[in-house]
């Protein structure tokens, strides 16, 4: 018998007339590929676990989705699978959406034979550093010349200090460079940030 969760059939019965014959296939075939697959609500919608997770069921309004959990690293020589947010399979709306059973068979058996040979998925690149800010000569003359605006710009974090160089630098022309460089330093030294009319609750 099919370890199944009682939380999945009332999951089924309220999603929409629509998806109802779909989930309800996609159940059955998930358990007759893999029939120590477990079956639980996660994350509000139904997630079948093998060996750790293994593949989501979800419906929503106008469609429903399916999704492998290591969709990236499942084998489809014909396009078949989704590799975005709606799911491997894309949005579906009826069971003709569906890939055939011995197509779906196939990605099941692959997905299973993932978890059981422990593969992960690669982790996400990290990104890459952040450049540092490059502050012009003349702003930093101006900051050396006002105590407490040097001050507050040192203090603040970067995400401030490059509000205020950059909101200096693409000026267009030199007299409103100059017009924003005197008002960055008064508001420095008042220790407000550029933005901080929004800052405030």
């Amino acid at each position: 018998m099919p370890k199944t969760d009682p939380r999945v059939d009332a999951y089924i019965a309220k999603a929409q007339p629509f998806a109802q014959p779909v989930m309800t296939h996609l159940r059955k075939l998930v358990h007759k590929v893999c029939p120590d697959v477990e079956e639980t609500i996660k994350w509000g919608f139904t997630a079948f676990d093998y060996k750790g997770p293994f593949c989501t069921m979800a419906s929503f309004k106008a469609h429903c989705a399916f999704g492998f959990w290591k969709t990236k690293l499942i084998p489809d020589p014909d396009g078949i699978l989704s590799r975005d947010s709606m799911g491997s399979l894309g949005k579906i709306t009826s069971i003709k959406d569906l890939p055939s059973d011995k197509v779906l068979t196939a990605f099941l058996k692959a997905a299973m034979k993932l978890n059981e040979e422990g593969v992960k998925l690669p982790k996400p690149k990290k990104t890459a550093t952040p450049k540092p800010l490059i502050i012009p000569d003349y702003v930093l003359k101006a900051l050396k010349k006002n105590k407490k605006a040097l001050a507050t710009f040192e203090a603040f974090a970067p995400s401030h200090r490059k509000e205020y160089v950059e909101w200096v630098t693409e000026a267009k022309t030199e007299e409103t460079r100059n017009r924003r460089i005197a008002n960055m330093m008064e508001l420095l030294a008042e220790g407000k940030s550029r933005n901080w009319k929004y800052q405030q609750k």
